[in-house]
């Protein structure tokens, strides 16, 4: 081959050398659940949909019931959880060193539904005013996901809309979304704060009704929680600091996965039925159609959001209204979701 020949070859594979990609180094890492819940819908998505993968993460997963995931990241045991603006704030009031990253949930996420018993014992008015509709909650037992957690935190805000005392009029247990209808079916529990797609199954399947909705109404109950960073990403601000990379590829994905829910309806639909063990074509379209009104393009956390989680910690009365931060800037950061 004449020399021309060889610097063609040559400039050949310069060229492909440019024009393919350098791959990602893998890095492991972990994730916590509170519960599991389409409000994750993001974290799923990047790891079912391959998105992980893509941009250099290896993530392991772990169910941690109610604020036990966000203690997890705390204690060191999880680099990250999912969690709401309401631990989040909660958790900076007692100087907890922790950050968010992203928020891929911009609604409260959940109902507050009444068994079909209840409810006609109650004579329930569904056109009542929201403040009439909560003093029937009195003395009733209620399943919520986590005690101190988001669902926990809007029922007693919502007690408190009807005049009630949350300590002494209402009785709580920690029962896990997927076995809510089973516990409402028994008579354990006379009512429950659920999100998608437990609330569309226990209204369809056992008649149950809908006593506030704080994620699909117009305005929501109460209005002044239409916006709140509802699911939180969350690690410790040393893991930021320390392995800056996994926060940078986390935020990758999370971008990703906002953009793959609202351009891949089918395979978001999917992938939600699997985690949940949903086949119903119904609650499916519905669930998936809940998890794309809620799912900002751009997972950004805001001070307003975050404001608006605090006032629920206020009003949840778990936090007193003088704990509540002064600024919310120090807790979180887009950084990694820009």
């Amino acid at each position: 081959m004449r020399p021309s020949g060889y610097l063609a070859v040559a400039m050949l594979f310069a060229d492909l050398t440019v024009a393919v990609p350098v791959r990602a180094e893998v890095e492991k890492t972990s994730m916590a659940f509170p519960a599991v819940t389409p409000m994750f819908a993001s974290s799923w998505v990047a790891q079912d949909a391959g998105i992980y993968n893509e941009v250099g993460l290896e993530v392991s997963e772990q169910v941690i019931q109610g604020i036990g995931s966000t203690n997890a990241v705390i204690s060191g045991s999880m680099d990250f959880a999912n969690a709401s603006g309401v631990t989040l704030t909660r958790a900076a009031a007692r100087n907890q060193p922790i950050i968010g990253i992203a928020n891929t949930v911009d609604r409260s996420g959940f109902w507050i539904i009444l068994s079909k018993k209840a409810a006609e014992e109650r004579h329930f008015d569904p056109k009542a005013t929201l403040a009439d509709r909560a003093k029937l909650l009195k003395g009733l037992k209620f399943a919520v996901g986590g005690i101190q957690a988001i669902p926990h935190s809007y029922l007693n805000a919502i007690a408190r809309v009807g005049g009630l005392d949350p300590q002494t009029d209402l009785i709580v247990s920690a029962i896990v979304s997927p076995e809510t209808p089973g516990a409402m079916q028994a008579g354990a529990v006379d009512g429950a704060v659920v999100g998608q797609p437990i609330v569309d199954q226990l209204v369809q399947s056992q008649g149950a009704v809908i006593v506030a909705n704080g994620t699909t109404a117009d305005p929501v109950d109460p209005p002044w929680l239409t916006h709140i960073d509802a699911n939180v990403i969350l690690a410790k601000k040393q893991t930021c600091i320390d392995h800056k990379s996994l926060c940078i590829k986390m935020g990758q994905a999370l971008v990703k996965a906002a953009a793959f829910i609202h351009d891949h309806a089918k395979e978001t639909a999917e992938i939600l039925g699997k985690r949940t063990r949903i086949t119903d074509p119904t609650i499916l379209d519905g669930m998936y159609k809940v998890t794309l009104a809620s799912a900002p393009m751009d997972p950004l956390l805001d001070a307003k959001g975050l404001e608006t989680a605090d006032q629920l910690n206020v009003e949840a009365g778990f936090l007193r209204a003088d704990q509540k931060l002064a600024s919310y800037e120090a807790i979180f950061t887009n950084e990694y979701v820009k």
